[in-house]
């Protein structure tokens, strides 16, 4: 069997005393996966701490069969992991192409900056545009492009549909899809429960800060009972929700 991408084991993480993640543990390989959940049961916190932004966590992340708790942020980035956070975390007053000018040149991988002017065109457009000005969609492709500047193997990403308009999120999804495709791992923290079964039919439920369930795609979007159980929703919304 070979080594998974990313094996994640009994991870714990705490906001001064209150533990947030309970043992988490999962494994995966290049195949999307999502981890789905109602907002406040830790979704975040995981990200955080899969990329070392947490001051107190303990536990196991391997990568590739490398450890990397206990490793900073800038190398675990380095290691392989992209990372499109919550909210963009852009900078206001630098421009579009500023913002991809401040990582260098990459590292000679696929995504270079005229690779990603080609993928996101409006991006190109409007290079010399501060983030503030960018649309809440031009936001998110530019938090998109940041992060495969560094040519991840893995890309984590922490709801990237968040306030986004319909036909935007769908073109998000073919963009995420089309990145799979090209063999670039995706873990999808999501709560749009039609983007986490568009891409990834491998479902992690997490609850409490504790991953619940594994459960699939194809199953989740035929069980209207656990929609409701754990995402709160009556109905199942499409992609495009």
């Amino acid at each position: 069997m070979s080594e998974p991408l990313l094996s994640v084991t009994g991870l714990n993480a705490f906001y001064g005393r209150a533990q947030v993640l309970h043992d988490v543990s999962f494994e995966m390989g290049r195949e999307p996966v999502a981890v789905i959940g109602r907002n406040g049961m830790g979704k975040t916190t995981l990200c955080l701490t899969l990329m070392g932004l947490m001051a107190r966590a303990d536990g196991s992340v391997r990568f590739e069969g490398q450890e990397l708790m206990g490793r900073a942020p800038y190398k675990i980035s380095g290691a392989g992991i992209g990372y499109v956070p919550q909210g963009r975390r852009l900078f206001p007053s630098l421009s579009t192409e500023e913002h991809l000018e401040m990582l260098g040149s990459g590292n000679g991988g696929r995504w270079s900056k005229q690779a990603l002017w080609k993928l996101f065109p409006r991006l190109a457009e409007r290079r010399k545009i501060s983030a503030a000005q960018l649309s809440g969609g031009e936001q998110q492709m530019l938090a998109v492009a940041r992060a495969l500047l560094g040519n991840p193997k893995l890309l984590i990403m922490d709801e990237p549909s968040e306030g986004l308009a319909p036909t935007i999120v769908e073109s998000l999804v073919e963009t995420c899809a089309g990145l799979v495709q090209e063999g670039v791992g995706l873990l999808l923290i999501e709560q749009n429960l039609g983007v986490a079964t568009s891409l990834a039919e491998r479902q992690l439920v997490m609850v409490a800060g504790e991953i619940a369930t594994e459960t699939s795609a194809r199953a989740l979007l035929d069980d209207p009972a656990a929609q409701q159980r754990y995402l709160g929703v009556m109905r199942v919304e499409g992609a495009s929700a």
